[in-house]
Order: C-alpha cells, then sequence, then structure tokens
C-alpha cells in the first residue's frame, strides 16, 4: 500500500513562487511540503534574469571601450574574447544558482520531497514514485517552459532558448533572434555589441510592448544602429549544412545564413503533467485555472496559483509576490485575504533601458513627453540619446502609467512606479527637489506639460529649472 503524507498546504515547485508560497504558509503556522523534481534553483538564477545580465554587462564593457573616443580616450586593438565572455557567465551563474540551493537547503528537514506530483483529486496528489499527500490546500507553482515553434524545433541543435544559449562555449559568429520581447531585445543587442552579426526579427510590429509611438522611435532608432532589425516578417526556416537559412517575407524580405537561431517567442505554463482534471478547477482558453489575482485562489477550491504557471505577469517580484499571497491564504483557507497588487512594472534591460509603468489609456488622459537628446547630465555622459512619455488622469494629473528609453530608465522607472502606486500627482511630483545636473531632471518637462493641461497650477515655488545645456 502507497505511503500517505499529510499536510496543511502543499506547494509543487521550488521556484521563486513556489518558495515564497512554502515560507508564506510556514510562517502562518501551517504543516508544509515543498515538492519538486529536481531543485535546481530559480528560473532567474538559472537561465534567465542573472546570466542573461552578465552577459549584457559583458557588452556595455565592450560598448564602452568602442565609444571611449568621445571623451578623448583612446582604446586601440580591442578584442573580444568570446569564450572567456561565456565562461564568466556560466562561472557567475553557477554561483548564484549555487546560493539558491544553499538557501533551499534551509528548509526544515522533512519538508522538501524530491518528486513529480499530478493531481488524483482536489486535495490529494500523487508522487512519481507512488506516495500519496493529502493536503488541506494546494499552492500550484510550477513555472513555465520556453515555446518553440514547430519550424524552430525542427533545427535540432541549432535553435536556442534562453535555457541553452548561456551554455554556448563561444559566442556565434552570426545569431538570428526571432522574438522582439523583453529576451529578445535584451539578448539581440548584447550579441551584437560583443561583436556578433545580429538579426532580429518578430511578425509584430512593437519592440518590448512599448506603447508611445515617440519612445519607440527612440529604441528602434537606437536598435537598428546595432543590428539587423526586421519588423512585420513572417520567417521560414531550414537546417543547413553550417548552420541555418531563414527567409523573410511582409514589410521587408529577404534571405541570410545564421549558425543558430535564438526562440525569443514566449513561455507555456507548466501544467501538462499536473491531471488538472482530476483537481476540478475551471480553465481558460489556455488551460490555466482560473485565479483571482487579490488572492491567487482558483475558484471556490482550496487550490492556489503562484508564479509564471498563473500566466499573468511573469516578473520575479510579481512571483514573490504570487508566492506571499498564495502561501498565507493557502494556510488560512477558507479565510483568504483580498491583497492589493503592485503597479504593473517592466524593465528590459537593454543600453539604454525600457521600461513600461502601469495604464497608457483611460478616459481623460493627459500626457507628457520629454526628449533627452539634449538632456544635461545625458550629454555630459554621452548618452544622449531616447524618450519618455507620462500618462496622467484628469482632473489633477493624477499619474498613471509612462514608457521609457531614457538613461539609467531603470532607476527612473522605480520612481515613477512608486508614485503611481502612491497615486500622486504631476504637480506633487514637481514640488519634491530635483538636483542638477542629473538624470531625474528630464522629468521635470514631461510633468510640466501635465501640469498646464491641467486646472492645477504650476507648483508656485518652482521655476522653469536649469536649460538644457547648463
Amino acid at each position: 500500500m502507497a505511503e500517505t503524507l499529510r499536510c496543511d498546504v502543499a506547494v509543487i515547485g521550488a521556484g521563486t513562487a513556489g518558495l515564497a508560497a512554502e515560507r508564506a504558509a510556514r510562517s502562518a503556522g501551517a504543516r508544509t511540503l515543498l515538492i519538486d523534481p529536481h531543485y535546481n534553483g530559480t528560473t532567474c538564477a538559472t537561465v534567465a534574469c542573472m546570466p542573461s545580465k552578465l552577459l549584457i554587462a559583458a557588452s556595455h564593457a565592450a560598448h564602452a571601450a568602442r565609444t571611449a573616443d568621445l571623451f578623448g580616450i583612446r582604446v586601440a586593438g580591442i578584442a573580444i574574447d568570446g569564450k572567456a565572455v561565456m565562461q564568466r557567465v556560466r562561472d557567475e551563474r553557477d554561483r548564484f544558482a549555487r546560493l539558491t540551493r544553499e538557501s533551499i537547503d534551509e528548509i526544515p528537514d522533512g519538508v522538501r520531497l524530491r518528486g513529480r506530483a499530478k493531481f488524483v483529486a482536489p486535495n490529494r496528489l500523487e508522487l512519481d514514485d507512488g506516495r500519496l499527500v493529502d493536503a488541506g490546500s494546494i499552492v500550484i507553482a510550477t513555472g513555465s517552459a520556453p515555446f518553440v515553434p514547430d519550424q524552430y524545433a525542427a533545427l535540432g541543435d541549432r535553435v536556442l532558448t534562453n535555457e541553452s544559449v548561456f551554455d554556448l562555449p563561444d559566442l556565434p559568429a552570426r545569431l538570428a533572434v526571432v522574438g522582439a520581447g523583453p529576451l529578445g531585445l535584451e539578448l539581440a543587442q548584447a550579441m551584437a555589441r560583443l561583436g556578433v552579426e545580429v538579426a532580429l526579427f518578430d511578425p509584430g510590429d512593437r519592440l518590448a510592448g512599448i506603447r508611445c509611438p515617440k519612445v519607440h522611435a527612440a529604441i528602434s532608432a537606437i536598435i537598428e544602429g546595432d543590428l539587423m532589425l526586421r519588423l512585420g516578417v513572417e520567417l521560414t526556416a531550414r537546417r543547413t549544412r553550417d548552420g541555418v537559412r531563414l527567409g523573410w517575407t511582409g514589410r521587408s524580405s529577404g534571405e541570410a545564413d545564421f549558425d543558430y537561431v535564438l526562440a525569443a517567442t514566449g513561455r507555456l505554463p507548466n501544467l501538462e503533467s499536473l491531471d488538472l482534471a482530476a483537481a476540478g478547477v475551471e480553465r481558460d482558453d489556455h488551460g490555466v485555472p482560473v485565479h483571482d489575482r487579490a488572492t491567487m485562489q482558483c475558484g471556490e477550491r482550496a487550490i492556489f496559483l503562484a508564479g509564471d504557471v498563473a500566466n499573468d505577469r511573469p516578473l520575479l517580484h510579481e512571483a514573490s509576490h504570487d508566492g506571499a499571497i498564495a502561501g498565507r491564504n493557502a494556510a488560512a483557507f477558507p479565510a483568504s485575504i483580498r491583497a492589493d497588487r503592485f503597479t504593473a512594472f517592466s524593465i528590459t534591460f537593454t543600453n539604454p533601458p525600457v521600461a513600461r509603468i502601469g495604464q497608457s489609456e483611460e478616459e481623460g488622459v493627459i500626457t507628457g513627453t520629454a526628449d533627452f537628446g539634449d538632456q544635461g547630465r545625458a550629454r555630459v555622459e554621452g548618452s544622449n540619446r531616447g524618450a519618455l512619455t507620462l500618462y496622467a488622469a484628469a482632473p489633477d494629473g493624477r499619474l498613471i502609467g509612462a514608457d521609457l528609453c531614457t538613461p539609467a530608465s531603470e532607476h527612473l522607472a522605480h520612481m515613477l512606479a512608486w508614485a503611481i502606486q502612491q497615486g500622486r500627482t504631476a504637480t506633487q511630483l514637481l514640488e519634491l527637489p530635483f538636483y542638477h545636473p542629473t538624470i531625474e531632471e528630464g522629468l521635470r518637462e514631461a510633468l510640466r506639460t501635465i501640469c498646464a493641461a491641467t486646472p492645477l497650477e504650476l507648483p508656485r515655488n518652482q521655476d522653469r529649472g536649469a536649460p538644457a545645456g547648463a
């Protein structure tokens, strides 16, 4: 007879969301079990955030060396050692992953179960070794996996994803990137600035989901300075003796050979092995359990989602928040507590970074735009490119969103996300100090435009600020 384990909360998946869920449930006094087949570390540490930023950091160093002449600094004979670049990426990635695994090892004995789980009833799981788990509540935090369309999957070892690209022993000579979302855009620019011949393709007409035409034009011009960009195209792909041949038609047409294709074509929730039919939960058109983002609960069941598997916002800070909400409510079931969610907020770590925050359209929307082409501090740094657009609601100019592609926009975006989440108005932000000369001063032009379009006056204790060249 199969062994049956019992707990208050069972968590399936030991990634960022699952770890947060187990921790929250245990902190609330629940007896927990954490189930994972591998315990390899989080997606962020192993195949996403950290290795990609390591590659991007190398590209920043290469670009800085190439452009130092602007400052009268002569750097001769720049050489990129692709094997050394990729080795550092792997070495540091493995360190991050090891530290994550060490933190998992600190979970109390008896909580961690190694295995793959599936539902046999709404409150019962079966592991692949035959053991059963009876749980008061269950949190599904199984993450997601790269989606590779069939035409690219047929390329065999010549197609890469974020789960394989960082294991390349050397930088390729020629790389096609399919998908102009955040991952594709980041890696395409990084590879190009490391000396790889890169082409970036997408059937759509937008990079990284940017909504404002002015901001999109700014990042498009920057990317086109680094690589071949082809938006609005459909692709064909076939293996060749030495790599891959891609053909494209649509807004433009052509054909080219590459060593590899990097498929940045999205991710799908890991749900297939769970046998959700036995869980008795309603599912949407994509097969994802219907859930309430304020509680992460699936209908009336004692089943909760957390992280990428929920298919809401596949970002680490959201996954961690999901886990905390799901774990707490799983422990308290049926007394779920509704949680306020963060302002929608994403950053693409190109150079300059791209950020998208909150809403762009609402009844009574007001916009304010700032061009960084002649912004004082940006010009000093030789980084005077890009633009930002702020979105605000009438009649008071309350900020509701932003699109950015500016120097230091990852930092500006945090300030704006915080202001939006706190319900601040453009006037209130202008009443705060702006040090000179800083990139942050570039916000004022957009904020003043919003103020001028609302019935509220520009703060009386503020002058118009230093001129661009000051």
